[in-house]
């Protein structure tokens, strides 16, 4: 494969289907490339004591993508040998133990790669117009991120 084929790619998806890690994670492969990061953000079953039973995410979607690819951006500014990332969110009912976001980076070595991906949830996290809801037992919460840059614009 000439380089040129290879050319860097980003790949968004806000779905309502469920996420898988082989697909996102395939999306990055290069044969440039000796390291592929990912994270994957999965429902866990409790909070602060209260048994979570499932999520619920909603997003502004053509805002939330438009934020993606300005996070794609500034990582490829900080580390210029990334050749592909991929961030996909899931929308809708996430169970508990399925992904609601796996993020996939890949580049010629590991700390590129390891570096990126953390960058690419924490300022997820902290700008995208995405949210969550916490379904209890009983009860519900809509949560906003502790990073989010509007969350503490007012206190």
């Amino acid at each position: 494969m000439d380089e040129c084929e290879d050319v860097p790619k980003d790949f968004i998806k806000l779905k309502s289907e469920k996420l898988s890690v082989d697909e996102v994670s395939e999306l990055v492969i290069s044969p440039y490339c000796g390291a592929v990061s990912v994270f994957i953000g999965t429902t866990r079953n409790n909070f602060e004591g209260k048994n979570v039973i499932r999520l619920e995410y909603e997003a502004y979607t053509s805002m939330a993508e438009t934020e993606i690819k300005k996070i794609c951006r500034d990582v490829r500014q900080k580390w210029p040998s990334v050749k592909h990332i991929a961030v996909h969110h899931r929308l809708g009912v996430v169970p508990v133990t399925e992904a609601s976001v796996i993020i996939a980076v890949s580049s010629p070595h590991r700390a590129e790669s390891l570096e990126a991906v953390m960058y690419c949830i924490n300022t997820l996290k902290a700008s995208v117009p995405i949210w969550k809801k916490e379904i209890y037992e009983d009860e519900y919460s809509w949560k906003e991120n502790k990073e989010c840059f509007w969350a503490n614009s007012e206190k």
